[in-house]
């Protein structure tokens, strides 16, 4: 992907303005459209594949068979699984968030 020079703040405000935008729309058929029209197809399987190995991760499905049963490589399990491990805490937030509301669709 290509990056501009991009001021982190900057940044961080356009981050929180997606963010704002997505959890403005309260129906799961508009967060889909949005999401359709602002990814590409590309970009739609990469973002929800590495959604469909959180749980499995979660569950303590080893890697290969993660891979097995969702085609997803190894070495983007591995990244999901240091971000998991590792990362701001968005995956966990998210999953916590839809098992309180219980619309979990993962």
């Amino acid at each position: 992907m290509k990056r501009r020079a991009v001021e982190t703040e900057d940044l961080g405000e356009a981050v929180a303005g997606l963010a704002d935008a997505l959890v403005a729309l309260r129906r799961p058929e508009d967060a889909c459209a949005f999401l359709e029209d602002l990814c590409t197809p590309a970009e739609l399987e990469a973002i929800t594949d590495r959604w469909r190995v959180v749980p499995l991760l979660l569950q303590g499905v080893p890697y290969r068979e993660i891979h097995d049963r969702t085609a997803v490589s190894v070495t983007t399990i591995g990244r999901v699984a240091r971000t998991l491990e590792r990362g701001a805490g968005g995956y966990a937030a998210a999953i916590d968030a839809l098992n309180t509301a219980g619309t979990r669709r993962v």
